[in-house]
């Protein structure tokens, strides 16, 4: 038997429970199963928009009678998760590698009753994001309704670069750059339903993470001002005989300096202190619609590694007709 518990705030109890299961998935999958995003949205309990669906296996333990009657026991086989972003409800979900060969069923019973709370919640676009999809993920997709919307590839190269770095950039400094980041930011994703639309509770719980560290958060300046910014982020080795990755984690320019040839400048930066931390692998995410971004990352000898799809579905609020 299964249950379906559905929540918007998760206790540390929870979250442990929901850990455990994307830890066994990151195992064997070898990568983390969340998105950032939502990964910081988990450990921080919810909030608004947020809500985490946990399915769980139910059954009885031998007590040794021959009976077949015990303790009871559950097991986490599912997590799907919403967050809601910049007028859109990001979705995931991790299914338990034991129970991937009922993702047509289990699939269908989460992503359904995901998609019932965002009608709930007065509807909007979905985007369910699925790394390297497979013919069963393509299958589920189909069976609730939702298309492909959106491609972000990922995009690899080693380092050292090779190239110059012809600009100066310095750390963020926190306590005095946040204002001024957000608005770049915010002017710089105007519309993007992730990066778009960021609050200062948003950054402060970057802030927070371990990872978080100010010298890789490069700042450009002109006239005065923060004009563009690269912020890298390095990543924990998957395995002991693994080195750890570096990240372009977010890039932006501010429209007002757009055409200035800061993001190619920017993307450098960011490389050079990745290198200058000892990464020899590093890494970022584009939408392949942004065929002038892919082109750039191609131009500095990135190559696309992987591919996560978004499918799609505009949900209407309860009480009308999905769209």
């Amino acid at each position: 038997m299964r249950r379906l518990d559905i929540t918007r705030h998760v206790s540390p109890t929870e979250i442990a429970v929901i850990e455990e299961l994307l830890d066994t998935a990151a195992q064997v999958d070898g990568r983390r199963p969340l998105s950032d995003h939502l990964a910081v949205d988990l450990a921080n309990g919810g909030g608004g928009g947020f809500v985490a669906l946990v399915q769980f296996d139910t059954s009885t333990v031998d007590t040794g009678t021959g009976t077949g009657t015990g303790t009871g026991t559950e097991q986490a086989i599912a997590y799907a998760q919403v967050s809601r972003g910049n007028d859109t409800h990001a979705l995931e979900l991790v299914i338990h590698p034991d129970h991937r060969r009922d993702i047509a069923t289990i699939g269908a019973e989460v992503i359904g009753a995901a998609l019932d709370v965002v009608a709930s919640d007065g509807g909007g676009l979905v985007n369910w994001w699925v790394f390297d999809p497979s013919p069963a993920q393509q299958s589920l997709a189909t069976g609730v309704g939702m298309q492909v919307g959106r491609t972000l590839h990922q995009m690899r190269r080693t380092l050292p670069t090779g190239l110059d770095v012809t600009i100066a950039t310095r750390a963020f400094v926190p306590g005095i750059d946040e204002a001024a980041w957000l608005a770049v930011n915010n002017r710089a994703f105007a519309g993007h339903g992730e990066q778009g639309n960021w609050t200062p509770e948003m950054l402060r719980q970057r802030q927070r993470e371990a990872w978080f560290d100010p010298e890789g958060f490069r700042i450009l300046e002109r006239d005065g001002r923060m004009a563009g910014f690269c912020w890298t982020k390095i990543h924990p080795p998957e395995s002991p005989a693994d080195g750890a990755d570096g990240e372009i984690y977010v890039i932006a320019v501010d429209p007002d300096f757009h055409g200035s040839g800061f993001g190619e400048q920017l993307t450098l930066a960011g490389l050079e202190h990745l290198h200058g931390r000892g990464i020899t692998s590093a890494m970022l995410y584009v939408d392949a619609a942004n065929t002038a971004g892919v082109a750039l990352y191609d131009k500095l000898g990135f190559h696309i590694a992987a591919t996560t799809v978004a499918f799609q579905k505009t949900i209407e609020a309860a009480g009308g007709a999905a769209g």
